[in-house]
């Protein structure tokens, strides 16, 4: 049904008044599908829409740094997965192939702790196995630095324990790291103290423990340890002091290469002071109290 027009109006301005009444309830009716979502949210004003707007942006940026964060934590979960059984794999090697290098070597000489000179700087190395080492030098090591070897897996609590107790009463904190413990340092670890190298480096005695038997760890230790600027090795220590092999070595030159352990780069025994010819006896002593069968133990 057409409407009429109205006198006066000419066929354009009719058309303006029907549009007029009509486009605005589309418009609205449009928009008002568009901005519903605003209601919801009681939005009476423009100050009530931007707190909104905040809020909903506020949440789109946690929202993506949830997803930034989750990510970053699955991506550390596989490169220390991937860590762990890369050493695992280290250790396992460590069964069948001695080591031509390790950390504590190449930090020394790259990092020395004095000057030295060219002479010093030339590495001494020669590994020899167990069986080739004098059962003296076994047994003055143990003496000297872990008398519960043959005991433990991987750490003594006992010596842990007594080292607390004396700091406690104001004594100098004394070392009680093990065997392993030390081959672990000498050959994964580099030398500044922190709370990530301990850390790491009871990962990886734990890994020489269950990997390795008593022997093997022995052997390693005393083919990498450090007896002097450059001389690692109780081969090269041997044949550097006494101008003999590791297999003809005596319990007094075993005593004497053991009191080196602590500080090859301060203690000399070439010849010996009183105090190092005080700590060889010393060791002599307890080698004696330990006795062979501390070297049987270790099967």
């Amino acid at each position: 049904m057409r409407a009429a027009e109205s006198p006066g109006c000419s066929g354009s301005a009719y058309r303006l008044e029907f549009r007029a009444g009509f486009a605005p309830g589309k418009i609205l009716n449009y928009y008002s599908q568009r901005v519903s979502w605003l209601t919801q949210f009681q939005v009476h004003s423009v100050s009530d829409a931007l707190s909104f707007r905040w809020a909903y942006l506020s949440g789109a940026n946690l929202a993506a740094k949830k997803g930034w964060f989750r990510r970053l934590t699955a991506w550390l979960i596989k490169l220390l997965l991937g860590l762990m059984i890369l050493s695992l794999l280290m250790v396992i090697a460590l069964k069948f192939v001695n080591p031509p290098l390790w950390s504590w070597r190449i930090e020394r000489y790259w990092f020395p702790p004095a000057p030295v000179t060219q002479v010093q700087h030339q590495v001494q190395h020669q590994w020899q196995p167990l069986t080739q080492i004098s059962a003296n030098m076994q047994l003055a090591v143990i003496a000297s630095e872990d008398q519960r070897f043959a005991l433990h897996s991987g750490f003594d609590l006992k010596a842990i324990q007594n080292a607390i107790e004396e700091k406690l009463q104001g004594e100098r904190l004394r070392g009680a790291s093990t065997l392993s413990q030390q081959t672990a340092k000498n050959l994964f670890m580099w030398s500044s103290r922190s709370f990530i190298r301990k850390g790491a480096e009871a990962w990886f005695t734990l890994l020489l423990e269950l990997v390795l038997d008593k022997p093997r760890i022995l052997e390693l230790y005393l083919n990498i340890v450090e007896f002097g600027p450059g001389i690692y090795g109780v081969e090269a220590a041997a044949q550097h002091y006494f101008h003999k092999s590791a297999a003809q070595l005596s319990s007094r030159e075993a005593a004497l290469l053991a009191a080196l352990l602590p500080n090859p780069w301060q203690y000399q025994i070439d010849p010996p002071s009183a105090y190092m010819n005080r700590r060889a006896d010393w060791i002599q002593q307890q080698m004696r109290q330990l006795g062979r069968q501390t070297l049987k133990d270790l099967d």
